[in-house]
């Protein structure tokens, strides 16, 4: 019978979902798969790029423990692509690859000003706030009000995080450190600004709903922006989705702190909407003074058209969260406009010629781009499987197809990985370290602390 050895790299929800469905697929072949990741720790963005505060969403975590703890992958942590691991050591080693690497940096927002002392990427505060190994473990809260640009659900994260209080996160897994700095955080005001109305956000009901939750934090919004055109009651009609968003916002606007009047609470989280970014105002320092904007208003299609309207907002801090891109692979093929692996269904594509790339699938957000929820990572590996499996006559054929190849070769360049007992040593530990405060659990911060607890060292 013929044998699959196939490398997929990250160990995130798409990586893990597509060994998962190959394994579970109808196919005339065996399959053994070897999972790379350069954290120690698996699960991705899911681990690195969720807030602390989300138990249902990091939920997805006990799909995926099931999935790696069945014990019918392996797993090289702590591996990085292009520097421990070559696309060509895969090639002599394995018949395919498919890399499921994700979108992990901030897309530029380009406006006058962005570049300001105070100006921050969303990612970058997430990866801060979820304890990722490879970001500084300070970060300059000094900020009594704060914008963040974007209407997606990073956004709305990152705006949570700004306005809620740091003990109100004790019994989630955040990280010491950060917790010291969060409570210490001057913050009254976090202002967040989209482009469009109330109808076209891309956040989700649950992300919404959860911010009007938050204790002792004034939910601020502004009756101009609710005279809805046509186009937008359509979508409030039409989709339940909206619609709910729609009745959270209308409940906010009958509360005292509508249009910023008569709230009690020591802290406020405004949204404006039909605000298009146009400047970082800076001071004398090259520091964050203010947000310029233009108002905009809907234009009848759905969209908005500027009104000419400029505003300005003081602010001594502004995040921009307007989306994640790709990051490029040594020896792959990208495509710098859109942060993506070119690729038809998953098959990756030569960048000038279109031409198929053999042995080469891309899956997750390296394939399409940031954009949908867990559920589309489901079906965009099933793509990708599937016209793995029928491109069979098209596989790498490798020099060494041994099992103990891929842990000689690390071992022969001292590559300290960590593999599947590895990870649960760590996580056993972080609960452990979370159990006597009766919290979920304490991450592990520093690279080096976390590859020593999982080696057992």
């Amino acid at each position: 019978m013929t044998k699959l050895r196939l490398a997929i790299v990250g160990a995130g929800p798409a990586g893990i979902y597509a060994a998962d469905i190959l394994l579970k697929a109808e196919r005339k072949f065996d399959v053994s798969i070897d999972l790379f990741e350069q954290l120690p720790a698996p699960y991705g963005l899911v681990r690195y790029g969720v807030a602390p505060d989300h138990p249902r969403i990091k939920g997805i975590i006990t799909a995926l423990r099931e999935v790696l703890d069945r014990g019918d992958i392996r797993i090289f942590g702590n591996v990085r692509f292009g520097e421990d691991i070559t696309l060509d050591d895969l090639k002599h080693h394995y018949n395919a690859v498919i890399f499921a690497t994700g979108a992990i940096r901030d897309t530029d927002l380009d406006i006058p000003g962005i570049d300001a002392i105070g100006s921050y990427g969303a990612a970058d505060f997430v990866s801060w706030f979820d304890g990722h190994p490879d970001v500084p473990r300070e970060w300059p809260l000094e900020a009594a009000s704060v914008a963040v640009i974007g209407n997606g659900n990073v956004a709305l994260d990152i705006s949570r995080m700004l306005a809620k209080h740091a003990e109100d996160l004790l019994p989630t897994e955040i990280p010491e450190n950060v917790y010291e700095i969060l409570k210490d955080s001057p913050v009254t005001d976090v202002h967040v600004f989209g482009r469009r109305g109330p109808a076209q956000v891309k956040f989700t009901p649950l992300e919404l709903r959860e911010l009007g939750e938050l204790r002792d934090v004034d939910m601020v919004v502004y009756d101009e922006d609710f005279d809805y055109d046509e186009a937008s009651k359509a979508a409030i009609a039409s989709n339940k989705q909206v619609m709910v968003i729609d009745r959270v916002l209308q409940a906010w606007r009958k509360r005292d702190s509508v249009n910023n009047t008569g709230g009690t609470a020591s802290r406020r989280l405004h949204l404006h909407f039909y605000a298009k970014p146009l400047e970082v105002v800076k001071d004398e320092e090259g520091r964050v003074a203010a947000f310029r904007y233009e108002r905009t208003r809907p234009d009848g299609e759905g969209g908005v058209e500027g009104t000419g309207e400029i505003r300005e907002v003081p602010i001594q801090a502004i995040y921009r969260a307007v989306g994640y891109f790709g990051s490029p692979l040594a020896g792959v093929p990208f495509d710098k406009r859109h942060g993506v692996i070119p690729n038809h269904e998953g098959q990756v594509l030569r960048k000038d010629s279109n031409e198929r790339v053999p042995g080469v699938y891309a899956t997750g957000w390296i394939k399409r781009g940031p954009v949908g929820l867990i559920g589309h990572t489901k079906s965009d590996a099933m793509e990708t499987v599937r016209h793995l499996i029928n491109d069979q006559g098209s596989w790498w054929q490798p020099v060494d197809s041994s099992e103990e190849g891929i842990p000689e070769l690390l071992a022969s360049r001292g590559v300290q990985w960590t593999d599947l007992a590895g990870w649960h040593r760590l996580d056993e530990h972080e609960v452990a370290l979370g159990a006597p405060h009766e919290r979920a659990r304490i991450k592990v911060v520093p690279r080096d602390e976390m590859v020593s607890i999982s080696r057992g060292e």
